[in-house]
């Protein structure tokens, strides 16, 4: 292990994450263990620990470090479940998923970025992850349900998410950032046994846009 990247997680740990309320030590001990290096491009390697969003090509940026550690921390995923990604990236978050214990479907609209992620994640020798290049939100071909769902860019509204909604199982969460730039706020959401939606605001944030997402509606009056 280099000891100059294994220094960088340590800090990125103690110095980002900690102080953003993020206690799970199941996240910290995956996010501490996995080479974030490793899934940024060559150009922008001296970057990978920092407190920003890296650039990863396509017009893409992987989320900053403290905003994936409280995403893992607001899912609570266990061993055994099933977990949808929306919007691979760099495959990174899906490596995360995956080392907590989740068998990943992870759906990356541009074919380029779900070609390198694949490669990444086999490098790592990861398995029951499943990287395909898909729409989230052109309709329900994932296979759920799922007891996760993560979705990895910014959306308008509430009203564009009931093709993933439609996915989540009984007790089943799902993660997204909502608004528009600046002001947006992670969500939890929470499928209770009569089937409605549980919300419940995490915190203030802004991430770039889900690929391909409806833009939203403006009234005229």
């Amino acid at each position: 292990m280099d000891l100059n990247s294994k220094i960088a997680r340590f800090n990125m740990i103690q110095q980002q994450i900690r102080p953003w309320d993020v206690l799970d030590d199941r996240v910290l001990d995956v996010m501490g263990g996995l080479p974030r290096e490793g899934f940024v491009p060559d150009a922008y390697r001296g970057l990978a620990y920092a407190d920003v969003e890296v650039p990863i090509g396509e017009g893409q940026a992987m989320l900053a470090p403290k905003v994936v550690a409280r995403l893992l921390q607001a899912l609570d995923v266990q061993p055994g479940e099933r977990v949808l990604e929306v919007g691979t990236g760099s495959g990174y978050l899906t490596a995360c998923l995956r080392r907590l214990g989740a068998s990943v479907v992870s759906l990356e609209l541009d074919p380029a970025l779900a070609a390198a992620a694949r490669e990444r994640l086999a490098r790592l020798g990861l398995d029951e992850i499943e990287v395909r290049t898909a729409d989230a939100l052109a309709g329900p071909a994932a296979g759920g349900p799922f007891d996760v769902i993560a979705v990895t860019g910014s959306v308008p509204g509430t009203e564009v998410l009931w093709v993933l909604e439609d996915q989540l199982a009984l007790a089943g969460r799902l993660f997204c950032v909502l608004g528009e730039p600046p002001l947006m706020e992670a969500w939890l959401m929470t499928r209770a046994a009569d089937g409605s939606m549980r919300r419940t605001a995490l915190f203030e944030t802004s991430i770039p846009a889900l690929a391909n997402c409806p833009e939203p509606r403006v009234f005229v009056f």
